[in-house]
C-alpha cells in the first residue's frame, strides 16, 4: 500500500501530491483525494517526525473530505447545467440567425422621401426622415432592440433598431467599424435622457455596406488602451477613429483656420515656399540629404530665408509648412518632421517682436474659444484649460541661470565631447549648477516654466548657441558675463510643454552677414539670394517658427505631440 504524507505546518493542498518532498497540509483532503486506498502519515510541525493520525483526527478528516467531495459533485452538476445551457443557447442563437437570414428588408416606397444628411447637419431636420451613411461606432443590445452609435466624421448618431429591422441576419451579426446607411425618423432625445446632438433616429430601414471583422480579427481585439505604444503606433490608422484621436485631429484643423484668421486680421500674407532646399538654416548636423536630379539638396529645416525674401514685395508674410529636423530626439516634444507655421515682420524691432507673437497666439486662442465648437472640443480634451494671462512674463537668458541656480534645477556634468560625467564611486551623472554660456537643457527649461505656470518669453540667448543670421544685442544691452555676446532671440515656453516658439531679429547689415557666413565656416555662394536682401534696400527684420503640433500639446493637454499629428514621425518611425 502506498504512503500518503500531510504536513500541516510545511504542506500544500494547492500543489502538494501527498510525497515526503511535497506533502499535503490537511488530512481532510488527503482523504478526498486517495480515500482509503493509500497509508497516511501525519504531522503538526515541520521538525517532527511523521505518525499515523488519531481515530478522533480521522473521524474529523473525514467530515471535511465528504464535504469537499459533495462540494465537487455540486461543482460538477453546475458544470454540466452550464455546458446544457450554453449548447441551448448556441443552438437557440443558430436557429435564431438561420431564421433571420428569411428577413429581407425594403424600403417602404409610401413614406416620405429620405432626406440625405451629414451628421453635423441634422439638428435642423428633427421631426423628419432622414439618410445618413456612417461606421458603427458603438453598439448595445438590450431586449431585443440594437442600439447603434454611428460616425460618419462629422459627427456622432444615436440610432435605434426595433422590431423588424433588429431581427435581420445582418443585425444580429453587425461588428463594430462596418459601414452602414440608416434611414429613419430624426426624433428629440426624451426627457431625462441623453444622445450626441440632443437627438436619435429611429430606423425603418437600414443596410450594411461593408462589413467589418468579428471574433479575433475583430477591431477591439486588435486595438484597445491597454495596447503597447509600438502596436499603437504601428495601427495608427485606426488608432485615429478614436473619439479623443479624432478630437485632436479635429481640433488642429480649427486650430490652423484659427491662426489663418488672426493673421489675416494683421494683414499678414500667406506664402508657400518650397520643401527642397539647397540651403540649411539651423545647422548642417539636423539635414535630411537627398539627390535632386544629380545635384546635392536637402529637405527644409525652415521656410525662414524663403519668407524673408518676401518682405520687399508682399510685407509682412507667413506660411504653414512642413519642416524636416535629422535629430535623434526621442523626447516627447520632438518630431523628424513637423508642421511649421512661420512668420516675418518688416520695420520692426525685438519688442515689436515678442509683442507680435503674444499678440498673435492670444488672439488665436480668442478665436478658438468663441466658436462653440471648437470651444467644445478645447473642453472636452483639457477641462482645465485657462486663457493664458497677458502679458506675459518677460525673462533674459541671464536672469534664467539665476533663477535656476536659485531655486537648485541643476543640470548633468559634461565632457568635451558632450556626454555626461559619472561619479567614480557612486557611478551616478554629477548634477552642476547652470553658469552663463549653458544651453539650457530641455528638462530644466520644461521644470522653470512650469513651476512659473505661466507663458515665459526666454530671450537674449549668447551667440555661440544660436543660428548665424541672428542679430547681436548692443553692448549695453548685454547682460552678464564679459565678452559674451548675446543676440536678440527669443523662445516662448508655456507649462506643461516648455518651448512652442523661437523667433529672433535678423542681421541686416550686408557685411555683417557675411562675417557670420565666415565664422560658422558656411560658403556664402549658394546663399547669394539671400544676402541680396541686404544689397538692395536692407531693414530691420524678425521673424519666428511656432511648432503647431507643440502649441495644439499644450491646447489640448496632450502627453506627447506625437499625438498631434495625423501620423507622426520620428526616429526610426516612418510607418504607416
Amino acid at each position: 500500500m502506498s504512503t500518503s504524507y500531510i504536513d500541516e505546518a510545511a504542506g500544500s493542498d494547492a500543489t502538494g501530491t501527498g510525497s515526503q518532498d511535497a506533502p499535503y497540509q490537511s488530512l481532510g483532503y488527503a482523504l478526498f483525494t486517495h480515500g482509503d486506498s493509500v497509508k497516511y502519515l501525519f504531522r503538526k510541525d515541520a521538525t517532527a517526525a511523521y505518525d499515523e493520525p488519531t481515530q478522533s483526527s480521522l473521524k474529523k478528516a473525514k467530515k471535511t473530505a465528504d464535504g469537499l467531495e459533495k462540494k465537487k459533485k455540486k461543482a460538477e452538476e453546475l458544470a454540466a447545467k452550464e455546458a446544457k445551457d450554453k449548447a441551448e443557447q448556441k443552438e437557440k442563437k443558430e436557429k435564431l440567425l438561420e431564421e433571420s437570414k428569411k428577413i429581407v428588408l425594403e424600403e417602404d416606397q409610401s413614406l416620405p422621401k429620405a432626406t440625405r444628411a451629414k451628421v453635423s447637419k441634422l439638428a435642423d431636420l428633427r421631426g423628419q426622415r432622414v439618410r445618413v451613411f456612417g461606421w458603427v461606432h458603438r453598439r448595445r443590445d438590450q431586449g431585443g432592440i440594437i442600439f447603434v452609435v454611428l460616425r460618419d466624421g462629422t459627427g456622432y448618431l444615436q440610432t435605434i433598431l426595433s422590431g423588424r429591422v433588429a431581427q435581420t441576419y445582418e443585425a444580429l451579426t453587425l461588428t463594430l467599424e462596418s459601414t452602414i446607411e440608416v434611414i429613419g425618423t430624426l426624433h428629440p432625445v426624451p426627457e431625462g435622457k441623453t444622445a450626441p446632438g440632443g437627438h436619435e433616429l429611429s430606423v425603418d430601414y437600414w443596410r450594411v455596406i461593408g462589413s467589418a471583422p468579428g471574433a479575433e480579427d475583430a477591431f477591439t481585439n486588435r486595438l484597445n488602451e491597454k495596447s503597447d505604444p509600438s502596436i499603437q503606433a504601428d495601427l495608427r490608422h485606426l488608432v485615429i477613429r478614436g473619439e479623443n484621436a479624432s478630437g485632436v485631429l479635429r481640433l488642429r484643423s480649427y486650430l490652423l483656420n484659427a491662426f489663418r484668421e488672426a493673421y489675416a486680421s494683421e494683414n499678414i500674407l500667406e506664402v508657400n515656399p518650397p520643401c527642397l532646399v539647397q540651403t540649411q538654416v539651423e545647422g548642417g548636423a539636423t539635414l535630411f540629404k537627398l539627390d535632386y536630379y544629380g545635384q546635392p539638396a536637402f529637405l527644409t529645416q525652415s521656410s525662414q530665408l524663403y519668407l524673408e525674401t518676401c518682405l520687399p514685395s508682399l510685407g509682412d508674410v507667413f506660411c504653414v509648412q512642413e519642416s524636416f529636423r535629422a535629430e535623434n530626439s526621442h523626447t516627447r516634444r520632438h518630431l523628424s518632421e513637423y508642421t511649421h507655421l512661420e512668420a516675418e515682420l518688416a520695420f520692426i524691432d525685438f519688442n515689436d517682436l515678442m509683442s507680435h507673437i503674444e499678440e498673435i497666439i492670444c488672439k488665436t486662442v480668442d478665436i478658438l474659444l468663441a466658436n462653440p465648437i471648437t470651444a467644445g472640443l478645447i473642453k472636452s480634451l483639457n477641462p482645465s484649460f485657462q486663457t493664458p494671462t497677458r502679458p506675459f512674463t518677460r525673462l533674459s537668458y541671464v536672469e534664467a541661470i539665476t533663477w535656476l541656480n536659485e531655486h537648485q534645477i541643476q543640470h548633468p556634468e559634461e565632457d568635451s565631447s558632450g556626454n555626461p560625467i559619472k561619479d567614480e564611486q557612486t557611478n551616478q551623472i554629477n548634477m552642476v549648477d547652470h553658469k552663463v554660456g549653458d544651453d539650457i537643457a530641455e528638462a530644466a527649461e520644461r521644470q522653470m516654466t512650469d513651476i512659473i505656470g505661466k507663458p515665459v518669453f526666454l530671450y537674449g540667448f549668447p551667440a555661440e548657441l544660436k543660428a548665424f543670421y541672428m542679430k547681436k544685442m548692443d553692448d549695453k544691452e548685454g547682460e552678464g558675463e564679459k565678452n559674451v555676446r548675446y543676440t536678440e532671440s527669443c523662445d516662448l515656453l508655456m507649462p506643461n510643454v516648455g518651448e512652442i516658439v523661437g523667433g529672433s531679429m535678423r542681421i541686416s547689415d550686408e557685411e555683417e552677414l557675411l562675417a557670420a557666413y565666415k565664422k560658422e565656416g558656411i560658403d556664402p555662394s549658394p546663399y547669394y539670394w539671400y544676402t541680396d536682401q541686404r544689397k538692395y534696400g536692407t531693414t530691420e527684420h524678425g521673424g519666428y517658427g511656432l511648432g503647431v503640433e507643440r502649441f495644439l500639446a499644450w491646447l489640448a493637454n496632450r502627453y506627447t505631440v506625437r499625438e498631434c499629428a495625423l501620423y507622426p514621425r520620428w526616429p526610426g518611425r516612418a510607418t504607416p
